[in-house]
C-alpha cells in the first residue's frame, strides 16, 4: 500500500451558499491523498501501473468548476468521481479550503476534509 498526495491544488471557483458567492467567485485550495498498491509501479516504472496524479487533478479541477453551495457537496463529488475514473484507488482524503470565506471575520481560510474507502 502507498499514498499519493497532491497538495494545494489552486482553483477559482463559485461555490457558496450567498449569491454574491456565485457571482464573484472565490480562490480555493484542494487536497487529495489516495492510498493505493504502489508496489508494482515501483517495480516496474510504467504510468499504467501506478495513479495517474494529472488525471487526479483533472478530477479536481472539473469538479470544481460545477456550482455547489457547500464543500463537502463538491469534496464528495470529486471523491465519487475518482472511485468512477480509477480502480487501483482504495481510499480517499481530500480537503477543501475556500481563502477569504466572507465570514465577517478576518479568517484566511476554511476547510473541509472528507475521508472515503471504497466499498
Amino acid at each position: 500500500m502507498g499514498k499519493i498526495r497532491i497538495e494545494n491544488i489552486r482553483v477559482y471557483a463559485n461555490h457558496g451558499c450567498l449569491r454574491e458567492e456565485g457571482l464573484i467567485g472565490s480562490d480555493y485550495l484542494v487536497t487529495i491523498e489516495v492510498l493505493a498498491n504502489l508496489r508494482e509501479a515501483a517495480l516496474s516504472d510504467k504510468l499504467a501501473d501506478t495513479v495517474d496524479y494529472v488525471h487526479i487533478n483533472h478530477i479536481v479541477k472539473e469538479e470544481m468548476e460545477i456550482k455547489s453551495k457547500l464543500l463537502e457537496h463538491v469534496g464528495n463529488r470529486i471523491i465519487d468521481r475518482v472511485f468512477r475514473e480509477l480502480d487501483a484507488v482504495d481510499e480517499i482524503s481530500i480537503t477543501v479550503s475556500k481563502v477569504n470565506p466572507p465570514i465577517g471575520g478576518d479568517v484566511e481560510m476554511v476547510t473541509i476534509e472528507l475521508n472515503k474507502k471504497r466499498s
